[in-house]
């Protein structure tokens, strides 16, 4: 496995585009692996939409990778996200990372736009099979519940012959989706040993079916900061978590040190997972970039060296 090491958003926290452009700008010649950014399509919180963010990143970046973490399937049209994946990878030479899932049932799209949430896991489960699909067939018929297509191509195709195809969520059915479809798989908000049982689970399942997803294909998302947990700028976000998912935010946020980021990127990789998304937990442009460059200078060549090393644990 290699491990390696992106940088993620899911509110924009930057007052203007110049101030986004500048993080964007830092992590690409900082090193950074990929960078990734939330799917929200209504709501107070001021974030950018993901599609448009990947649009962008492949016309201002030249090395850098970015994805979608990840987008809600039940709430697009399979087609039309199937051919933004297709040009977006295009204009960018092969640089996107693709990643889908069902979306929470508490997100305010549900309501806000009257759409089923008892319906979003069938609904994503049509649309991946025609997204896939799209990806690889000349001309593609499909007779779903949902979706119906008669002769749907699209061109050009992915500049990568076999685009990723990365999957989100921790239910069984996430899981089973995994196996079944997807080239890998990305944690949410599962703490280590959640998503030690989660890869299990899902490599299981993938023997089951007769397929393969490679080691390095598991991935974890972490909100980071270089400071103290009793911070301001961190009680919003860590009372969301536990208002959300009932358990302690320090078990999921890694608050404290470069050593402290680390250790939990460490309890990750022992649990399975080798790519990462950091998220700075910060409130304002300047926080933002100081915490991002403190990431890139004190624990992206620390992790570097420790877990890719010939004689590390995951050589």
């Amino acid at each position: 496995m290699t491990v390696a090491i992106g940088l993620g958003l899911s509110e924009c926290l930057f007052s203007d585009a110049a101030g986004y452009w500048r993080w964007v700008d830092m992590c690409e010649e900082g090193g950074v692996d990929s960078l990734w950014q939330t799917d929200r399509l209504v709501g107070p919180q001021p974030m950018l939409e993901c599609m448009s963010v990947m649009a962008a990143l492949a016309g201002r970046t030249r090395r850098i990778k970015f994805g979608m973490n990840v987008v809600s399937l039940a709430l697009r049209d399979p087609v039309l996200v199937a051919k933004q994946c297709a040009t977006i990878d295009f204009l960018s030479g092969g640089r996107l990372l693709p990643a889908f899932g069902i979306g929470s049932p508490l997100a305010p799209e549900w309501q806000a736009l009257g759409v089923e949430t008892r319906t979003r896991g069938r609904k994503t489960d049509e649309a991946l099979d025609i997204i896939s699909r799209l990806w690889r067939e000349d001309h593609v018929d499909y007779a779903g519940r949902y979706f119906q297509l008669s002769g749907a191509s699209i061109w050009p195709r992915p500049v990568q012959s076999n685009l990723p195809l990365w999957i989100g969520g921790g239910s069984d059915a996430a899981i089973r989706r995994t196996a079944r479809i997807g080239t890998g798989w990305i944690a949410g908000a599962e703490t280590p040993a959640k998503v030690a049982t989660i890869i299990a689970g899902i490599r299981r399942e993938v023997k089951a079916a007769r397929r393969h997803i490679d080691d390095d294909h598991f991935g974890a998302s972490i909100p980071f900061f270089f400071g103290d947990a009793t911070d301001p700028l961190l009680v919003k976000p860590m009372e969301a978590y536990r208002a959300r998912t009932g358990h302690d935010a320090l078990a999921f946020f890694a608050v404290g040190t470069a050593e402290t980021i680390i250790e939990r990127i460490a309890a990750y990789v022992e649990a399975g997972v080798s790519k990462f998304i950091l998220r700075p937990a910060a409130g304002t442009d300047a926080i933002a970039l100081q915490q991002t460059r403190r990431a890139i200078e004190e624990v992206l060549p620390v992790a570097s060296t420790l877990f890719n090393a010939p004689s590390g644990k995951c050589s």
